[in-house]
């Protein structure tokens, strides 16, 4: 019997599945910001992951749910950053969205492959992903400034704010101006906290820079 160890490891199972999703995932990233997810094929995937078609199979049936698969990632990896960046925080809940968008925003900047596919391909591919990824962002901010009082202040409606930040941010991101996404965090932190903690408390962080 063969025996593993330092000069002959052995991979647990688990780890070799994950690299190679994870792999995929880039891959159909990769595939998707090059030539959108309607031309892309799996052919593309496999070349770009550097796997083989089976290897493909295994994981998934088709491109829309290695797609799909690939979304729920990304997003579980943005619900990640904002869930260290809460726990980090030891400001005010007003100060602590500050530091949430920082994170996202510096995510979103330095993985520009997933975040087109996120706000450009996943609304054309399946427009009910924008829901989704809505309502998780709206709920995250609600829980954590609602208990502040300000709330009676409030100058705009929670999902009509949501919509202005996407806008601002897609526009970035179909410039392929991805990478200075962290720039509009002025802009974003105004339009995130107006609906919840009011006018004031929201340009207040806006004014910081």
């Amino acid at each position: 019997m063969r025996k593993f160890g330092v000069l002959t490891p052995q991979l647990p199972q688990d780890i070799g599945v994950r690299s190679q999703r994870q792999r995929i995932f880039e891959a159909m990233a990769m595939s998707c910001a090059e030539k959108t997810f309607s031309v892309m094929t799996i052919a593309d995937i496999v070349s770009e992951a550097g796997i083989s078609r089976g290897t493909f199979y295994k994981h998934f049936d088709n491109k829309q749910e290695c797609f799909s698969a690939t979304i729920d990632f990304f997003l579980a990896e943005l619900q990640g950053a904002t869930a260290i960046a809460f726990a980090q925080s030891q400001t005010s809940p007003v100060d602590a969205v500050r530091d949430v968008l920082t994170a996202v925003l510096a995510l979103l900047a330095g993985k520009p492959e997933y975040t087109k596919l996120l706000l450009v391909e996943a609304p054309i591919v399946d427009p009910e992903i924008v829901g989704r990824y809505r309502g998780t962002v709206l709920s995250a901010l609600k829980k954590q400034l609602e208990p502040t009082g300000n709330g009676a202040t409030a100058m705009a409606d929670p999902v009509i704010a949501f919509g202005r930040a996407k806008v601002l941010i897609t526009d970035y991101v179909a410039a392929d101006e991805t990478e200075e996404l962290p720039e509009l965090l002025p802009e974003i932190l105004y339009i995130a906290l107006l609906p919840y903690a009011g006018q004031r408390a929201a340009l207040g962080q806006a004014q910081i820079g």
